[in-house]
């Protein structure tokens, strides 16, 4: 486990982030060796919290190049595409489960289950050493934010948070200009959104049921 440790510091877990809808990439190019080629045993280990929608998403950005290993929802029947697409990554419904059972294959995790839920998966995953990706909003109060702060330095591992939008290069790239003069002194910046971009909320069930 030592020189596994030391190997996921050298190659470096987060990279450049992609677009909003491409979800993410974990490694940068630059540390892609040869022609684009690694060895299986040269990949990250990567499990998923939460495999619809944005853990879909992420899934798919980062299948190419690493090993998706372990994979975790609680609605099986909306996962189903998703468990079937990574045939070779066991499947769970408790990510406590997995986590007891699979810890010691997992590098790294990406957390993109419910708001309330990311900081205790999270914090659970920095705990054991693993590396993390956490879709959006990190936390549901300033106390976990800082619990989280504490426990990916106490535990030496990556960390970022899914802002697809403001981690891409093209945004780097912009501050670097920025910051070191290139593009004269900015004094107005205009911006503008398309959201939502596609219809938002739940329908109305056709038969309402009581709270239990």
């Amino acid at each position: 486990m030592k020189n596994r440790k030391n190997r996921m510091t050298r190659r470096s877990f987060i990279g450049t982030a992609g677009a909003a809808a491409a979800g993410f990439t974990i490694l940068p190019g630059s540390v892609i060796p040869g022609l684009g080629h690694r060895a299986p045993s040269d990949k990250l280990n990567i499990a998923c919290v939460g495999i619809g929608g944005m853990g879909n998403s992420n899934l798919r950005a980062v299948a190419p190049t690493e090993n998706i290993v372990a994979l975790c929802d609680v609605d099986w029947g909306y996962s189903k595409k998703v468990f079937e697409t990574y045939p070779n990554a066991k499947q769970y419904w408790d990510w406590r489960k997995m986590y007891d059972e699979m810890g010691k294959s997992i590098d790294a995790v990406i957390v993109a289950t419910a708001d309330h839920t990311h900081a205790i998966i999270a914090a659970t995953a920095m705990t054991l050493g693993k590396h993390v990706y956490v879709q959006k909003p990190l936390t549901h109060t300033v106390y976990e934010s800082r619990l989280l702060t504490k426990l990916a330095a106490k535990h030496k591992v990556a960390t970022q948070m899914g802002n697809q939008g403001s981690s891409g290069e093209g945004v780097n790239l912009t501050v670097e200009w920025i910051q070191n003069g290139e593009i004269g002194e900015v004094t107005r910046v205009e911006a503008f959104t398309d959201r939502p971009i596609w219809p938002q909320g739940l329908n109305r069930p056709a038969k309402g049921e009581w709270v239990p």
